[in-house]
């Protein structure tokens, strides 16, 4: 359940009133108009209603300068909700506002984002390195690759063209971090790369691809359920960092033949995850809010998943040859 509290003109009195009836809104209190001609509204909303809610609110708003909708969480409510209501409430996806607003923060370009690639790099690629299972766990809670990622599957639902490319860019950089320093680690620190832990990031198979899809998929639905994405986090860390840390160590030790099948893994590894997050974001019903945006998303959805399905089917021919 969410509390909305709506800031619009006074005359959308009994337009406000209606939409609270359309969402069966479990209550509506309003305060007097203001000397600016703006009313303050609030209501309490389910949360399988609350797209719904803010569809509505959008169409009268746009005109409206200075009207706003703040959605708050509620941390409880008495008296309890009746069992079937609770079941509904459990189903319920977020909001499109409220997917948006957690993806689209991790999407972009910063120093936090690049510390934290920088760090977790160098702890895998020491733990790979010296087969220390624990250590490298640690690099995969510490990676930030999930955001960008997952932004990228979000941004072709909803038809963003601006978010798809900074997802792109912030993928693009952090992979290429995380290369580049295990690459600087494999020439300055001249170690054995037999463990166990760097050749399993070499041997390619189908699991590898099974793995990345389930990553992706868990992603999507703990953002679109609203469920805690920590151990999805080290999922798809589990997914991407640790290859792309042995692709860079293998490089440094001029080793290609193993680079290459470190990068084939990370590779299989995005495409899966890209793949099957987008997928979930399908179902779970995440579209634009109008008719024209849904459309350009829809033609975005059909070219992603398309181009990934081919990529993924041409990366396993390569494994099978």
């Amino acid at each position: 359940m969410k509390y909305l509290e709506v800031i619009i003109s006074a005359n959308s009195f009994d337009t406000v009133q209606k939409i609270a009836e359309n969402v069966e809104a479990e209550d509506l209190r309003y305060e007097p108009e203001n000397e600016d001609g703006m009313q303050l509204f609030r209501m309490l909303v389910s949360d399988d209603e609350l797209q719904k809610a803010l569809d509505s609110f959008s169409k009268i708003i746009g005109s409206q300068p200075t009207a706003k909708v703040v959605v708050l969480p509620v941390e409880a409510c008495l008296p309890l909700p009746e069992e079937d209501e609770q079941e509904k409430e459990n189903k319920a996806t977020a909001a499109r506002e409220s997917i948006y607003e957690e993806v689209e923060k991790n999407a972009h370009i910063n120093i936090n984002f690049i510390v934290l690639v920088t760090l977790s790099t160098i702890v895998a690629a020491i733990g790979l390195i010296e087969n220390n299972v624990a250590v490298v766990i640690g690099a995969m809670v510490i990676a930030p690759l999930l955001g960008p990622n997952i932004a990228l599957s979000f941004a072709t639902a909803l038809g963003d063209i601006k978010l798809m490319i900074a997802s792109v860019k912030t993928t693009i950089l952090g992979i290429s971090i995380a290369i580049f320093l295990s690459y600087v680690i494999a020439l300055i620190l001249p170690m054995s790369l037999e463990s166990h832990e760097v050749l399993m990031r070499t041997n390619v198979g189908v699991d590898s691809v099974i793995l990345a899809l389930a990553s992706g998929a868990a992603a999507a639905l703990s953002i679109t359920t609203g469920l805690s994405g920590v151990l999805v986090g080290v999922m798809v860390a589990v997914a991407l960092l640790p290859p792309a840390a042995v692709l860079g160590l293998m490089l440094g030790d001029q080793r290609f033949d193993l680079a290459f099948n470190a990068g084939m893994l990370l590779a299989i590894n995005i495409v899966s995850i890209n793949l099957s997050s987008k997928i979930v974001f399908v179902l779970k019903g995440v579209t634009p809010r109008t008719w024209f945006e849904k459309e350009k998303a829809k033609h975005a959805m059909m070219w992603y998943i398309s181009v990934w399905i081919i990529t993924l089917i041409v990366l396993m021919l390569l494994i099978y040859l």
